[in-house]
C-alpha cells in the first residue's frame, strides 16, 4: 500500500514545481491537491480523524455516509439476484429501544453503570442458576485476544478496563467521547454497544426467540456469546436462539479478505469478472460452513458447471422442438428408458436427502451433474441409433433441475426449461419463442442446401453454408449444430459465450495446422536426413570415425581402435550389423537411382 501510495504522490507532486514558477497555479494546484488527497487517502485518513475527529459534533455526517452505502448495498444485492429482506433494521432507528433494553438489563441486575458507560455483568449472569455464559466458545471466556478482536476500544483499552468489574464484562453503552456519534440516555450522551445493537433489533422484531440466527463463524464469540446473554438476561429464558448457522470464511488466495491487506474484492469487481450467476453456482458448489476461496479455478469450476447444465436444456430443448403428434409423445418405455427413470429417481432422493442434511448444497449440486451426465449419455445413444430419445422422460428430468436452480436461485425468471436467453428481464422467454421458428425454418432451409451442394459437389455453396454457421449466426447468439444424417440442432446461447468458443475453436484449428506443418517438415527432415544416410557407401561409414579406428580391410570395415588395438570379436560383431544395414540401405538408394534412370 505504502509503496503504491508513494509512486501516486511522487507522481502527483512532480508537476508542482512549474505551477509554483507561476504560471496558472491555482488551475495546476488544485486539482493536483484532489489528487494527491485521493493518492494518500488510505495512510492519511487515520492520521486525519486522529486530529481533527473531535472537533465533529453533528451527528447527521454518521448517516450521510451509511445511507450512501446502503444503497450501493442494495444495488448490488438487487444484481446478485438476492431477495430483499422482510425487516430491514438501523440502528440509528433503533436507540430508543436499544436505551429501554439496556435499562432493563440493568433493573433484572445484569448490568452496571460505571463512568457514564454500562457494562454486562459477566459472572453475574454465569453465577444464576437459569443462565450460562459463552455456551457457543465456553473455552474462549478470558481470551483478551477474542475480546480485543471483538471489543476493541470499546471495552480492552487500558482506560476502559479500570471501568469494568471484570475484563470478560463488555459495554452494553458507551459514554461518547468527541468526534463519536451520540445520543442522550439515562447515563448522559453515548452510543451503543455492538452486541446490544443487534439484540434489541432482533427482540423488537421477533420477541423473546427466534429459530435460526446466521453470521460468520468468527462471531461466535463474543459477539454471539455475548448476544445471547444480553437477549436471555433481558428475556429472562434460556433459549433465545435455539440454531445458530456460522457460514465458514471467503478467502483470497488463502487469506481472509482484509481492508489492512488490501485483498478484498466487491461485488461489482466481482461481477465485471462473472455473472451473478456464476458467482452464485461457485457458493452452492461449496459447502456454507466452510471456507471458500475465491480464485480464477474456483470461478472456473462454476463456469464449466453453468455451460454443462446449459448444454443439457438446449439439447432438451431441441428434442421438445422435434414435431410429433399427440400420441407420439407417449412411446413404449425400453431398458434405456427403465434405466434413466430408475437413476432420476435416485438422484432425486439423494438431492433431498443432501439438503435435509445440514443444507449440503455441493452433494446436491454433485448429485444434479450425476443425474444430467446419465441423461446426456441416454440421449447419446438413441441419437447414435437413429432413434428419438423419449420427450416426455427428459423433460421431467429437465423440469425437476430447473426448479432445483429456481429453489437455489441461479434461474431469475420463469422459464419452464433451463436458463433464460438474453439480456434483458422480462423479455427471455418472448425472445425464444418468437425467434425459434424463423431460425428453424432457416436450419432447414441450410440444410436443403447443403444437400443439393453436397451432391452437385458444389464447393463454394458449401462454404457459405459454413460461413454462416460459424461466422455470422454467433455474432447473433445462435449456435447451428450439423450431425450426419439428424437435422442439425439450433440453439439460442449468450453471445460472448458463442464468440469465446469461436475464438477457441480458431486457436485450436491454428494450433492444429501448426502441428501438421510441423510434423512435415520433420518428416521432410526424416526423409532427407535417410536420404543423405543411404548415398553413403559402406565401404566409407566408418572410415570418416577417425576418433575411433585406426586401420581398415579393403572393404572398409575397422579392424583397430583409435589406438591401435585389435578389436575384438564383439566389437566386430556389433560392426558387423551395423556395416550390414548400411549396406542394405545403400543397395536400396542404388536401385532407386536404377530405377529413376
Amino acid at each position: 500500500m505504502l509503496e503504491r501510495m508513494d509512486v501516486a504522490v511522487t507522481a502527483a507532486l512532480q508537476p508542482l514545481q512549474a505551477a509554483m514558477d507561476g504560471k496558472a497555479a491555482d488551475e495546476v494546484v488544485r486539482p493536483l491537491a484532489q489528487v494527491l488527497m485521493e493518492s494518500s487517502k488510505d495512510l492519511l485518513a487515520d492520521w486525519l480523524d486522529k486530529q481533527f475527529g473531535s472537533e465533529v459534533t453533528e451527528n447527521s455526517i454518521f448517516s450521510i455516509l451509511p445511507k450512501f452505502w446502503e444503497a450501493e448495498f442494495h444495488k448490488d444485492m438487487e444484481a446478485l439476484n438476492v431477495l430483499p429482506a422482510d425487516v430491514l433494521t438501523r440502528v440509528s432507528e433503533y436507540v430508543p429501544e436499544i436505551v429501554e433494553f439496556v435499562e432493563k438489563v440493568v433493573s433484572n441486575g445484569y448490568g452496571y453503570e460505571s463512568n457514564a458507560s454500562v457494562y454486562f455483568d459477566t459472572a453475574k449472569f454465569d453465577s444464576s442458576p437459569q443462565h450460562s455464559y459463552a455456551k457457543l466458545v465456553p473455552e474462549a471466556v478470558g481470551d483478551q485476544k477474542a475480546l480485543q478482536e471483538g471489543e476493541g476500544d470499546l471495552s480492552v483499552s487500558a482506560d476502559r478496563l479500570s471501568e469494568k468489574k471484570s475484563p470478560n464484562d463488555f459495554a452494553l453503552w458507551k459514554a461518547s467521547k468527541p468526534g463519536e456519534p451520540s445520543w442522550d440516555s439515562p447515563w448522559g450522551k453515548g452510543r451503543p454497544g455492538w452486541h446490544i445493537e443487534c439484540s434489541a433489533m432482533a427482540g423488537s422484531i421477533l420477541g423473546e426467540s427466534m429459530d435460526i440466527h446466521g453470521g460468520g463463524f468468527d462471531l461466535r464469540f463474543p459477539h454471539h456469546d455475548n448476544e445471547l446473554a444480553q437477549s436471555e438476561a433481558f428475556f429472562q429464558n434460556d433459549h433465545w436462539v435455539r440454531y445458530f448457522l456460522h457460514t465458514g470464511h471467503l478467502t483470497i488466495a488463502g487469506c481472509k479478505m482484509s481492508k489492512s491487506l488490501k485483498n478484498f474484492i466487491t461485488i461489482k469487481d466481482a461481477l465485471a469478472k462473472n455473472t451473478a450467476r456464476q458467482l452464485r453456482l461457485a457458493f452452492l458448489m461449496h459447502s456454507w460452513k466452510d471456507t471458500l476461496d475465491y480464485s480464477s479455478n474456483t470461478m472456473e469450476s462454476a463456469v464449466q458447471y453453468e455451460k454443462f447444465m446449459n448444454e443439457f436444456f438446449l439439447n432438451v430443448k431441441d428434442i421438445l422442438r422435434t414435431p410429433t403428434d399427440i400420441t407420439g409423445q407417449f412411446e413404449k418405455w425400453e431398458a434405456a428408458e427403465m434405466e434413466l427413470n430408475h437413476s432420476f429417481y435416485d438422484r432425486k432422493a439423494a438431492v433431498h436427502e443432501a439438503l435435509c442434511d445440514n443444507v449440503d448444497t455441493r452433494t446436491a449440486m454433485e448429485e444434479m451433474r450425476l443425474l444430467v451426465g446419465q441423461s446426456n449419455s441416454y440421449i447419446a445413444n438413441r441419437k447414435s441409433a437413429k432413434l428419438r430419445p423419449n420427450r416426455l422422460l427428459v423433460e421431467s428430468v429437465a423440469v425437476y433441475l430447473t426448479n432445483m436452480l429456481k429453489v437455489f436461485g441461479s434461474i431469475e425468471e420463469s422459464e419452464s426449461i433451463g436458463f433464460p436467453v438474453g439480456g434483458q428481464r422480462g423479455q427471455n422467454v418472448d425472445l425464444e419463442n418468437t425467434v425459434m421458428p424463423y431460425l428453424t425454418v432457416l436450419s432447414e432451409f441450410r440444410e436443403n442446401v447443403r444437400k443439393i451442394a453436397r451432391e452437385q459437389k458444389v464447393t463454394p455453396l458449401l462454404q457459405l453454408c459454413d460461413s454462416v454457421r460459424d461466422d455470422t449466426l454467433p455474432e447473433l447468439g445462435v449456435r447451428l449444430e450439423d450431425h450426419e444424417g439428424l437435422p442439425t440442432v439450433v440453439k439460442l446461447v449468450d453471445k460472448e459465450t458463442l464468440l469465446k468458443e469461436r475464438e477457441e475453436k480458431k486457436k485450436m484449428e491454428e494450433e492444429k495446422k501448426k502441428k501438421k506443418e510441423e510434423a512435415a517438415k520433420k518428416k521432410q527432415e526424416q526423409e532427407m536426413a535417410k536420404l543423405a544416410k543411404m548415398k553413403i557407401s559402406p565401404s566409407e561409414m566408418f572410415r570418416t570415425e577417425t576418433d575411433k579406428f585406426s586401420q581398415f580391410d579393403e572393404t572398409g570395415f575397422p579392424t583397430h581402435d583409435a589406438e591401435g588395438k585389435e578389436l575384438s570379436k564383439g566389437q566386430a560383431k556389433k560392426l558387423r550389423k551395423l556395416y550390414e544395414a548400411q549396406e542394405k540401405l545403400h543397395n536400396e538408394f542404388l536401385q532407386m537411382n536404377q530405377n529413376g534412370n
